[in-house]
């Protein structure tokens, strides 16, 4: 089997904060003392880029820029671009981009909701790998390409600080899985095939119709420390392989003008070998308990 073709299509999730109240800009007033809109632009950088708990830059440092434009009639949009790992996601060009519009209303301090479409593109971002396992010769066949694209609808529904969102995955697949992910990489990782076999012995399908859901809560210890917990599950459609459940608790504290955040990730995978990703000669695993450092800046 060719290496080249199934190594590091690791299955990712990223967290959709789309319409998050939280993050969702103060209105600017215009001279007449209405509201009309407000963009928020922040940049952060971090020990380690987490989405969903699983690290997108090979458990190194990387960064993000978000702009979010918020209107009074609760129109929300958000451009955000990352920096990945181009082992983890082969042949991209280093950094993926979030593109997002939604609907927001209720009131922040109380019951509030909001519904929206995101997209989310890896620049040059693609892998090759067998989509079929000829059985009688004991071989893979059928190698395509798969890109990491995606699409998503979103679903917000909290209550003060708390905060719970449901996306469903739109796209053939979330972040390249389906066959040729999935079960090419558990041949490729697992000592023992019988698992990957099996994977492939449930014909070629796709992930569309995932279900991504999050519960995050914040509690002000002091006028500029804040402390987050979180919660998350991602059911992956036809691979139960891939379905993991993530949790978080973090403190964020504001000081001259930056916020400051160590934060505790705590991912609970089921197949190890679907974070693994290939650097060199070494195969490193992405999915580990660990402590991050971030900073960031709104302007």
């Amino acid at each position: 089997m060719n290496e080249s073709t199934v190594k590091n299509n690791k299955i990712y999730l990223s967290v959709l904060g789309l319409l998050s109240m939280s993050s969702v800009p103060s209105l600017a007033r215009a001279d007449d003392g209405i509201a009309s809109y407000a963009l928020d632009v922040t940049a952060k950088v971090a020990s380690d880029v987490r989405n969903r708990g699983t690290s997108d830059s090979l458990n190194g440092p990387g960064a993000r820029v978000s702009f979010t434009l918020a209107h009074e009639s609760g129109l929300v949009a958000l451009a955000e671009f990352t920096t990945v790992s181009d082992k983890e996601y082969l042949n991209s060009d280093g950094y993926n981009v979030l593109l997002g519009g939604g609907y927001r209303f209720g009131d922040p301090d109380a019951g509030h909701y909001g519904l929206g479409l995101a997209a989310e593109f890896f620049p040059g971002g693609k892998y090759q790998a067998p989509s079929r396992f000829d059985f009688e010769n004991f071989v893979p066949t059928d190698e395509r390409t798969t890109n990491y694209n995606g699409q998503f609808a979103v679903l917000e529904l909290g209550y003060g600080a708390l905060e719970a969102r449901i996306a469903t995955v739109i796209s053939k697949t979330y972040r390249g899985t389906n066959t040729s992910g999935v079960c090419g990489t558990m041949l490729q990782y697992m000592s023992d095939p019988t698992d990957a076999l099996k994977c492939y012995a449930r014909g070629d399908r796709n992930s569309r119709g995932s279900m991504l859901y999050d519960l995050d809560y914040k509690y002000e210890l002091m006028s500029a420390t804040t402390l987050k917990l979180h919660a998350g599950y991602q059911q992956i459609k036809n691979f139960s392989e891939a379905s993991f459940y993530d949790y978080g608790v973090g403190v964020v504290h504001r000081f001259l003008g930056f916020d400051w955040g160590l934060d505790w990730v705590s991912p609970r995978t089921r197949v190890r070998a679907l974070f693994i990703a290939q650097d060199g000669d070494h195969e490193r695993a992405t999915d580990e308990n660990k402590w991050v450092l971030s900073v960031s800046r709104h302007f």
